[in-house]
């Protein structure tokens, strides 16, 4: 559905030119979730906002867009592997936010 098409591969793109935000440290906020817990929360809350927002989809493609996520979330455990533990920066808090509204954006564009 997304994976395997052009927009996942500019995606990942996106995510490994901004590396150097997850390589070096910076202001953490008091109580900030782990990079992993965050990438979790995000991307569960914009695939249910999806779901949510696109009733017609069956029950077959809504475990297709589940199994979907589940790679999306081990490449990115894959490539953050290293960081996946620390509390999550402002600065990675926020590209974190826009690439899980980012992933939304292309199952949307995969269902249209």
């Amino acid at each position: 559905m997304v994976i395997d098409k052009h927009g996942y591969d500019e995606l990942i793109m996106y995510l490994t030119q901004n590396l150097s935000l997850f390589e070096k440290s910076g202001k953490v906020n008091p109580g900030a979730p782990t990079v992993m817990s965050l990438i979790e929360d995000d991307i569960a809350e914009q695939i249910i906002n999806f779901c949510q927002q696109h009733e017609e989809l069956t029950v077959d493609d809504r475990s297709l867009i589940m199994r979907e996520v589940d790679g999306i979330v081990y490449d990115l455990q894959e490539v953050l592997s290293g960081v996946l533990n620390q509390p999550v920066t402002v600065e990675q808090h926020e590209f974190i936010d826009e690439f899980a509204g980012l992933v939304k954006n292309l199952f949307d564009a995969a269902v249209s």
